[in-house]
């Protein structure tokens, strides 16, 4: 099968879904609506995960999609995986990014790079009850991810860390935290190495938590390493090569981002269209107005052409086609819309949508981040004009 006809193949089916991901696809929706529905509000308030949400995400297998059998997992797709967070995130963003940071940066970057010790260590620990983190970001390494001051000396059968790492989503529920930091820094981005890092080794602690704009029941924290003592087998990939590891893991929680986004702006949708038929002014609900019919009609557009940008980037990463590119534009365009549908959602609601009260303000709080983590807007621009031109 040649590249051009497998691409054609994969865009056709876009849409389609197996008798398969249908089932699955309905059974996280069930989940999502009944179970982490009734409890978003209270974990919004007090920026904190339901204990119990969190052992039932990985009693139902939402931890482990794509860990194989052997390793205890679910052995299903990359898609499912993609499946699985647009329809949390359409109830709960916050539990949403959960899942997928688990998903496609954690797990994928185990069983891209992990040897086959560290599957066995490692990878049941996350199908079973372990949360995993991504430590990249630093306070002077944003957008230049490779800027990092983090610093790894071996030292025998170790490796000891020093340094801050910032922005860490899941920091304060993860047991395992892939964290990269340089051991030679005059070799630039190809001194840089990747490590799993368990909360528990000496020299670990988690430092501030973040008070949030949105997604506030996701903790993000800061990491510190003071000495931090990593044995020489938890490194992930080979010495010099954590660039790699970053930056192939991260074009694939790009399409996990817009997933967020896409189910972050059907549930916006959902509630909009929802109360449009329900509110009445002169008589009659507001629906039956062209304005607010030409509103909901955008936005349904907009979320169309975001699921199919999403959908398309995952089948591609599953063909083991190229979707570097795709993932850029899914990840770009999908923040684009959740950000405007959930603004376009408070103005259906009127002044209903500006508290609290109504769950719209929290869908438009949310939505920011889009365009700022796992690179920001202006950055997968970047990579998208490098591949085009």
């Amino acid at each position: 099968m040649s590249m051009t006809t497998g691409r054609a193949q994969v865009a056709g089916g876009l849409k389609s879904l197996s008798e398969d991901e249908t089932l699955f696809r309905d059974s996280v929706r069930q989940f999502a609506r009944e179970t982490i529905g009734p409890l978003v509000r209270e974990m919004d308030e007090h920026q904190k995960m339901d204990a119990g949400l969190i052992r039932q995400l990985f009693e139902l297998g939402l931890m482990s999609i794509e860990i194989p059998e052997a390793y205890g997992g679910q052995n299903g797709t990359f898609f499912e995986s993609i499946l699985a967070v647009e329809e949390i995130s359409a109830v709960d963003p916050a539990i949403g990014v959960l899942v997928d940071v688990q998903n496609t940066l954690v797990v994928n970057a185990l069983l891209r790079w992990g040897t086959e010790q560290q599957k066995r260590q490692y990878l049941s620990r996350l199908a079973k009850d372990w949360v995993g983190a991504y430590a990249l970001s630093e306070a002077g390494s944003g957008s230049d991810a490779f800027a990092l001051q983090a610093r790894a000396e071996k030292k025998g059968s170790h490796y000891v860390l020093n340094g801050q790492k910032l922005w860490i989503t899941n920091g304060k529920e993860a047991e395992l935290f892939i964290v990269f930091a340089t051991a030679d820094p005059s070799a630039g981005y190809k001194g840089i190495h990747a490590f799993l890092v368990e909360k528990s080794f000496p020299g670990f602690t988690l430092g501030k938590k973040e008070d949030k704009l949105g997604i506030r029941a996701s903790s993000t924290c800061e990491v510190i390493l003071e000495d931090c003592q990593v044995p020489v087998e938890n490194l992930l990939g080979e010495a010099g090569k954590g660039y790699k590891v970053a930056i192939e893991t991260l074009n694939e929680g790009r399409i996990g981002i817009g997933a967020q986004m896409l189910g972050l702006a059907q549930g916006a949708w959902n509630h909009a269209a929802r109360y449009a038929k329900e509110r009445r002014q002169f008589g009659k609900p507001i629906a039956t107005f062209q304005s607010v019919q030409f509103q909901i009609a955008e936005m349904a557009v907009d979320i169309e052409a975001a699921r199919l940008m999403v959908y398309n980037a995952a089948r591609l990463k599953d063909a083991k086609l190229d979707f570097v590119k795709e993932a850029a534009m899914a990840k770009y365009f999908t923040s684009q819309v959740a950000e405007r549908v959930a603004s376009l959602a408070v103005e259906v609601f009127g002044g209903y949508g500006f508290v609290k009260d109504y769950p719209v303000e929290k869908f438009f709080r949310d939505s920011k981040i889009g365009k700022i983590y796992e690179g920001t807007s202006n950055m997968q621009l970047a990579t998208i004009a490098k591949m085009v031109l």
